[in-house]
């Protein structure tokens, strides 16, 4: 969901779906960042090999699916997703090295776990994605420069990381299950607003549609210094309208390539931004954290997608749907509730009769 969906209550502007909280603390870079980050913007859109983003994520994708019990001592590459680069060979899936899961350092105080947790999130292939070990978050964060990293933290970090990328493809999972059918049923599904719709990213990521294959991610990529057109034009109502709009700017984000199948099995690659924000603390001094999650506009589909659920929600609020929508309840209860009084009264004649 977008900006566009928010509740107007808090006075502070923030992207409406709440992440929950936990005890865990921010990681320095992935996709917890400070919230103050001023780092430079990048001249490309997408780095290249040899750049690779100072943000970037470390979620480091098998070349084969891998057992959590059984992980490697060291990652490894395959011809078809590596490629030289400055700190050795390169995912070409998330544009980050393949990192290793082994101590490699004398800042290391404490062993870390090399499991590493299997995601919901489908690859192309089939198989599922996997996030990063404790230790190969570590060592990501040590060739980042963060040397005074809390190593006893890391696995709370590694925690946080995975529940917000989960929370990611949940929201991407519902922007599928609206619109993989076409923007006919997309429109269906979205004409009753959010209130009024059943389906949501809280209902889980399960794909009940016998039909259509499920969406699968193709590859990501960590764009941490550059902000959306969506986050530039919030930071700029904030500035005009401080009252209403004021926020801080993401802290992270990413761009999810997914691919989307109809049922004939046409397939195509569809581009998701995500903005990361972080919301004000809990009065116990948990974080918390929000997603904005919505198709890239590359392509007149993807903007009529994004026009159509904001629209049919501003609609259906304007225009009483909430208040329509508990009038129906109410009939549809009081209707439920004649016809068990109507096969009360007929079973009482009948008992009556013999």
């Amino acid at each position: 969901m977008g900006w566009f969906w928010a509740d107007s209550k808090p006075s502070v502007a923030v992207a409406p779906h709440p992440i929950p909280k936990g005890a865990a603390s921010p990681p320095p870079g992935c996709p917890m960042h400070n919230s103050s980050s001023t780092s430079t913007p990048p001249k490309s859109r997408l780095p290249d090999a040899a750049s690779i983003p100072a943000g970037a994520c470390p979620y480091v994708p098998p070349d084969t699916p891998t057992p959590a019990s059984h992980p490697p001592s060291t990652s490894t590459a395959s011809p078809q997703t590596a490629a030289p680069s400055s700190g050795g060979l390169f995912n070409l899936l998330n544009n980050m090295p393949f990192l290793s899961n082994s101590r490699d350092s004398t800042h290391q105080t404490q062993a870390l776990p090399l499991e590493r947790e299997i995601s919901t999130i489908p690859k192309s292939d089939g198989s599922l994605w996997e996030y990063p070990s404790p230790q190969q978050m570590y060592n990501a964060m040590l060739r980042k420069g963060y040397t005074d990293t809390d190593v006893s933290a890391v696995e709370s970090m590694v925690s946080v990381h995975n529940y917000l990328n989960e929370g990611a493809w949940a929201e991407i999972v519902e922007w599928e299950r609206r619109f993989s059918r076409g923007l006919a049923t997309g429109w269906q599904n979205c004409k009753r607003g959010e209130e009024g719709t059943v389906s949501s990213a809280m209902t889980g990521i399960q794909w009940a549609d016998k039909e259509v294959p499920e969406p699968k991610l193709v590859r990501f990529t960590g764009r941490p210094g550059e902000l959306t057109p969506k986050a530039q034009m919030m930071q700029i109502l904030a500035k005009a309208w401080p009252a209403k709009y004021a926020s801080e700017p993401p802290f992270d984000r990413h761009d999810w390539f997914v691919r989307r199948c109809d049922k004939e099995g046409a397939c195509k690659e569809l581009r998701y931004v995500i903005d990361y924000y972080e919301g004000p603390p809990e009065p116990t001094g948990e974080p918390v954290f929000y997603l904005d999650v919505r198709p890239a506009v590359d392509g007149p589909v993807q903007a009529a997608e994004r026009v159509m659920r904001w629209g049919g929600d501003v609609w259906y609020r304007a225009s009483g749907g909430s208040a329509r929508e508990a009038e129906r309840q109410k009939e549809e209860a009081q209707s439920a509730l004649k016809m068990v009084e109507e096969q009360n009264q007929r079973r009482r004649m009948a008992q009556g009769q013999n």
